[in-house]
Parts: C-alpha cells; sequence; structure tokens
C-alpha cells in the first residue's frame, strides 16, 4: 500500500508491451522491498509519506538529468477521467507529423487500450497498468524510458492515470504539466483540486466544440485557475475538431 496516497502495491503494476505478433502481455513489475511480509500497517504509514515523496523526487531528478542529456522534453498530461487526454494526443502526434520524435507514456488502472490507438498513428508507445494505483511515479516512468529508448530531440508525452488528486504529488522527471480540463466539467475545478492546478505550466481547455450545448463559464474558470495558479498559461482546443491545435503543436515544437 502506498504510504502516501493509498495506492496498491507494486505487485498491481503491469506494462504493456506489444509482441512481435502484435498482442498485448502484461508484465508484472519487480518488487524490491528491503523488508518482509506480511506488512504491519499501524501509525508508521504517516511517518513514512516523507521518505516515500523524497525517494521518488530524487528519481525523479535522475530521469529529468536522463533527458537532458539526450535533448529530449517530456510532458506530464494530467486531468479527471474523460477529458480527452488520448484523443488530444492522437491528434497531436498526427498534427505534428514528424517534426519532432514523439513517444507516448500511457498511464491507466486496466488495459491496454489507449496504447494501442496511439500506436495506430505510427506512434511508439509503452502502456503502464498501475492496478489499484491512482497515479505514475518516476520508477514507472524510468521504466518506461528504458523501454522506450527516446532518440535526441524526442517529445516524450505521458498521460497520467486519470485523477485531478495524486498525480499533482509525484514527479516523474518531466520538463513540464500540462493539465487538460474539458468544458463538460465545472469551472470551478480549479478551486475544488487547487494543488493539481497549481502544479501546471499550461492549461488546456478541451472540447470547447460543445459549448453551445453546456453551461460553462470560460471566463470564470479562466479567473479560478489564476487565483490559485497566476502564472499558468490557458489554451482553448478542441481535440475533435481541431480548434487550437495550432497553438498546442507550437508550444510542444518550441520545449527545449
Amino acid at each position: 500500500m502506498c504510504r502516501t496516497c493509498g495506492c496498491g502495491e507494486d505487485e498491481d503494476v503491469r506494462v504493456y508491451e506489444p509482441t512481435e505478433a502484435g498482442h498485448e502481455h502484461p508484465r508484472t513489475r519487480e518488487h524490491e522491498h528491503g523488508h518482509e511480509h506480511p506488512h504491519s500497517r499501524h501509525a508508521r504509514t504517516i511517518e513514512l509519506g516523507v521518505p516515500v515523496l523524497a525517494k521518488n523526487d530524487e528519481l525523479a531528478a535522475r530521469n529529468r538529468e536522463r533527458l537532458k542529456e539526450i535533448g529530449a522534453f517530456a510532458v506530464n498530461l494530467m486531468s479527471s477521467p474523460g477529458s480527452g487526454k488520448t484523443t488530444l494526443l492522437e491528434r497531436t502526434i498526427r498534427a505534428l507529423d514528424g517534426a519532432r520524435p514523439v513517444c507516448v507514456v500511457e498511464g491507466d488502472q486496466e488495459t491496454p487500450l489507449d496504447a494501442q490507438r496511439i500506436r495506430a498513428t505510427g506512434c511508439r508507445a509503452v502502456q503502464i497498468n498501475t492496478g489499484a494505483g491512482c497515479h505514475l511515479d518516476a520508477v514507472m516512468f524510468a521504466d518506461a524510458l528504458d523501454r522506450l529508448g527516446p532518440p535526441a530531440d524526442a517529445l516524450v508525452l505521458t498521460e497520467n492515470v486519470g485523477n485531478l488528486v495524486c498525480p499533482a504529488l509525484f514527479d516523474l522527471g518531466e520538463q513540464a504539466r500540462a493539465v487538460i480540463a474539458s468544458v463538460t466539467e465545472g469551472a470551478d475545478k480549479p478551486l475544488k483540486y487547487p494543488h493539481m492546478f497549481q502544479s501546471a505550466d499550461l492549461l488546456i481547455l478541451n472540447k470547447i466544440d460543445l459549448l453551445p450545448y453546456v453551461e460553462f463559464d470560460v471566463e470564470q474558470f479562466a479567473a479560478n485557475a489564476r487565483r490559485v495558479n497566476p502564472r499558468v498559461r490557458i489554451m482553448h482546443v478542441s481535440a475533435t475538431r481541431g480548434d487550437g491545435l495550432g497553438a498546442w503543436t507550437e508550444w510542444l515544437l518550441g520545449r527545449t
């Protein structure tokens, strides 16, 4: 059990990679303890919260240095479920059209479905299933980098597990964070989940093609976002229709 947010054991984490035949096979991550089973879970869980994050941050710093050495740039995409992350990634890869190498890390609790969608665009992708876990961490990201082997100048786009709480706590080693919200959610989301929105370098408001059909106050949403994060840049996008995609791909191509 994760001592910080109550996620599942490492044994729940599986990495899906395609075989030469195109099938998906899960691989359970090796679990290194340094302690014996069974666990005793009492008040020590409170004491271990800081060391868990400190260890994660140490590995995240190594991941970031590794990316810097090859000139790659990693973006951690975070959102609640259903905001359109995967659709945005599909559209982004096609819009970039080889202007810069792209590889993708897909995070979900179950199934390899999102990685299959990304591979259908011709992009290399690794799926990480976290089981009961509600976020990716630096260990999982390091494992994904080993398997992807991103080339020089690559964009490493990571779709984190759909969750507006726990992913904000865990640095993967990314150089930028993009939070995706949609107009089908409430304009008060930045106030309700401030830690997530405070951590964002970029805020993408997706599904703007649905604005005529939903009650969503765009100006109030922006005001709420800047209330918790005055420096955040906000883009309006329709991943299905293509609105605003040029500004998003231009931002990506400018990352070094």
